[in-house]
């Protein structure tokens, strides 16, 4: 059981669910606004992004054997300790799951054509592990921006479709919090994908993989995240500014 928690990254899928259930229920929960899903709809909702998430980590697995043998091997899952037909079928049934889930709640919110973002969402994550991780600093930003959407997604099903004309000023405040959110993660997710690519880039430089360590060498990767971390800082920073000092929320 252990090796197929490890080859889901039981640990991201266990963050994501709690950062999607913390800003339902810790935060528009407690707004006088009204959402769209029932508890138990959102909980799919959930669930469908977990299970995309999960097939992402596989087939990522899958297309990564060989770099994982050379810079993890101890970490190395697919074709050590889970075969490949098997991590295959797997991801097949997580992306099938979640894509399903996506098109059911679609139409619950009656907009069918949302489903079509679930459907980008496996694609990417297959295409990444495929042929664009690759890509200099592409890959990156594919996996960060799929994670912000990861947020996004809350709004989209459980705020657009309970706005109108008398609500939408105080909607929009909300949407725009989730976006702030979603940047935030979209930061700190690029900045743990290129962590991940300079502990990697022994092995990725062999596999002939144009990560940015390769390309431009570790020092400067390194100060690269560096000046990258000093973002979500700053961000940090500003939105405490804004929001409790300049709002007087403290006193």
């Amino acid at each position: 059981m252990i090796n197929y928690l490890k080859l889901i990254h039981y640990r991201y899928l266990l963050l994501l669910a709690f950062v999607q259930l913390i800003f339902r229920y810790g935060f528009l929960k407690l707004q006088p606004i009204s959402l769209s899903l029932a508890d138990w709809q959102y909980i799919l909702l959930v669930l469908s992004t977990l299970c995309l998430a999960a097939g992402g980590s596989i087939i990522n697995a899958i297309f990564q054997q060989d770099s994982d043998s050379e810079n993890k091997p101890e970490f190395q899952v697919v074709g050590k300790l889970i075969s490949e037909n098997t991590a295959y079928n797997l991801y097949a049934a997580f992306t099938f799951i979640g894509v399903s889930i996506g098109f059911y709640l679609s139409n619950v919110i009656q907009k069918p054509n949302f489903a079509i973002l679930f459907i980008l969402i496996a694609s990417t994550l297959y295409f990444y592990a495929s042929s664009m991780k690759n890509s200099l600093l592409i890959g990156n930003i594919i996996i960060a921006f799929v994670n912000s959407i990861y947020l996004i997604i809350i709004g989209l099903f459980d705020l657009l479709p309970a706005t109108f004309d008398g609500n939408q000023a105080v909607m929009g405040i909300h949407f725009s919090i989730l976006i702030d959110y979603a940047v935030f993660t979209f930061i700190l997710s690029l900045i743990i994908e290129l962590v991940g690519d300079i502990e990697n880039c022994k092995g990725d430089k062999s596999q002939g993989l144009n990560t940015l360590p390769v390309f431009i060498g570790v020092s400067k990767a390194k100060y690269t995240v560096f000046v990258l971390s000093l973002l979500p800082i700053f961000c940090a920073l500003y939105y405490l500014k804004i929001y409790i000092l300049d709002a007087k929320l403290l006193y």
